[in-house]
């Protein structure tokens, strides 16, 4: 037998209600059990008492003192020859206990004490000398304190307004992880999820989000996939063309064809480092600084290259040669494009270090940055396949970044130019 419930829902409300009604029954036990026979023992210690008294009273003959007792404390007095009781007494239950105990030490002759529950009466009789029965009548309440039932009343409604209070949140909570749970299912299928957003709880949220950027790299991997074959197709379909037709035709040169080769050589290579990924490599503590400027000035001898840097830059773990790699496509971009300036900046926070990388050329337009940073896609229409690059610089750098974590973003910059972003957590 499963005695722990499967569903988050039901283990969740058994994780607050299990430990709120154990806190109560130890609560009760300990402090309101000691209380309640504390006042119960008082209350039969009273009665007894008044009713030793008026028993002295009668076997002194002083049965006037009797009566004006009684009427006073609220007690009716009778006196019988003979009563017809039932066959056991209530001597020993749990409200009249303590009272029959107390009697038994205070009186010389025996008490039978008889309850009316459904009046809320108690009845004790005790034996004259003059062989008659005297009867006080009294309220149960004289004795029995019925707070008791009354606290676990509480006790169990107080229970009742948690559960009810809790379970729209709970609910809310499990309904959140439910949703996320649909979105997986439909994004392993390969399916989208229309209509799903991150929402309840910070965790939550974070988990969702985390599980759409993860949806959104494995589509950029299979377009990815996609763009290569179409792109080591069409690449290398034109040189192998041409040599095969200057070779046929006896019109080739040893020039041309190793011209054919080498580029051949570089769209290869370029695609593997693609198919590859980066290479395995130990995190170390880094500084950006010193990595970022030594780029700068071997990919952009001839422009002015200009660096804001904090006075301490953070330090974080990372791969270097990864970095280097990325940033290395990213300030090569721009010195491509750049025609005096290059400007470098980074801004560090408790949390982030962001490096922006811009340059006064003529930037990218606001509907073609997606484009740029796909595989294999060259924005400039114009340029000669023999000299424009495979179109992987920022696709392999945005690979690299966020395999560390961080984002990277394509603005406008202040320059005229492309702005290239770049946010690393610490």
């Amino acid at each position: 037998m499963r005695l722990i419930p499967r569903s988050f829902l039901w283990r969740t409300i058994l994780m607050i209600l299990i430990p709120l009604v154990i806190a109560q029954v130890i609560v009760a036990n300990a402090f309101f059990g000691n209380h309640w026979s504390r006042v119960h023992d008082t209350l039969a210690r009273t009665l007894s008492g008044e009713i030793t008294t008026m028993m002295n009273f009668l076997d002194s003959g002083d049965n006037a003192s009797v009566q004006r007792m009684a009427k006073d404390i609220g007690i009716n007095v009778t006196f019988n020859d003979k009563l017809y009781r039932p066959k056991h007494n209530d001597n020993n239950a749990h409200e009249t206990g303590r009272l029959a105990s107390e009697l038994s030490k205070r009186l010389n002759r025996p008490a039978q004490i008889y309850m009316d529950k459904g009046k809320r009466l108690v009845f004790i009789d005790v034996p004259t000398k003059d062989n008659k029965i005297a009867t006080f009548g009294t309220s149960l309440y004289r004795i029995y304190s019925t707070s008791t039932e009354v606290f676990i009343i509480w006790l169990i409604g107080s229970i009742l307004i948690v559960s009810i209070l809790i379970s729209p949140f709970i609910i809310m909570h499990t309904r959140s992880i439910r949703r996320i749970a649909k979105a997986a299912s439909r994004f392993g299928r390969g399916l989208d999820a229309p209509g799903f957003e991150p929402n309840g709880s910070k965790e939550i949220r974070e988990a969702a989000k985390s599980m759409i950027t993860m949806k959104e790299r494995l589509d950029r991997y299979n377009r990815t996939r996609t763009d290569m074959l179409n792109a080591v197709s069409h690449d290398l379909k034109a040189p192998l063309t041409r040599m095969r037709l200057a070779v046929e035709t006896n019109t080739a040169t040893d020039a041309e064809l190793i011209r054919d080769i080498d580029r051949m050589t570089e769209m290869v290579n370029g695609y593997l480092a693609f198919a590859r990924g980066e290479t395995p490599e130990i995190e170390q503590a880094t500084e950006l600084p010193p990595m970022l400027t030594r780029i700068a000035r071997d990919a952009a001898p001839d422009k002015t290259i200009e660096t804001i840097f904090p006075d301490a830059p953070a330090q974080f773990y990372a791969r270097p040669m990864a970095l280097a790699s990325a940033f290395s496509n990213i300030i090569e971009n721009a010195a491509r494009y750049a025609k005096k300036t290059i400007r470098i900046t980074e801004i560090d926070s408790n949390e982030q270090v962001e490096i922006i990388i811009e340059d006064d050329g003529i930037g990218i337009p606001d509907d073609r940055k997606k484009d740029a940073l796909r595989p294999f896609v060259r924005l400039d229409d114009a340029r000669r396949a023999d000299t424009g690059g495979t179109g992987l610089g920022l696709s392999i750098a945005q690979t690299a970044i966020e395999n560390h974590g961080g984002q990277l973003f394509l603005e406008n910059s202040d320059l005229g130019g492309l702005k290239v972003r770049i946010v690393l957590p610490i």
